[in-house]
């Protein structure tokens, strides 16, 4: 990533209200410490984390052969994670979601427009 793009995502974080949101396998017991991790570099750039959501892949019955893989290619999320996200996102007045997942340019803009706000993913702060 170029220095450009890291001091773009600072000042988009620089005073706003965040949501992280993060999509992790079953098997993934460290997932915690992943989005308290992400929360700690949102707040360095002077972001204010006012929610968390993390959807666990592989948790309910005959979903663990598919713990790897997204829930949907355009959100990463289930349909009713994403809508709980962006209801969170519109009561809280979030000015950026940050994924702790890659993110392609498509799921960017797909879910920033149903969460109303900016999407980023951890990579862009690095």
């Amino acid at each position: 990533m170029s220095r450009d793009r890291v001091g773009t995502s600072s000042a988009v974080l620089a005073g706003v209200d965040v949501a992280l949101v993060g999509l992790f396998s079953a098997r993934d017991k460290e997932f915690a410490g992943k989005i308290d991790l992400l929360a700690t570099s949102v707040e360095a750039r002077g972001g204010h984390v006012v929610s968390r959501h993390v959807q666990r892949r592989g948790v309910s019955s005959g979903g663990v052969d598919k713990m790897t893989t997204p829930f949907s290619r355009r959100t990463l999320l289930s349909p009713g994670k994403a809508r709980e996200v962006a209801d969170a996102c519109r009561a809280y007045g979030v000015g950026v979601a940050v994924f702790v997942n890659p993110l392609t340019d498509h799921q960017r803009a797909v879910l920033s427009d149903m969460f109303g706000c900016v999407v980023l993913s951890g990579e862009d702060l690095r």
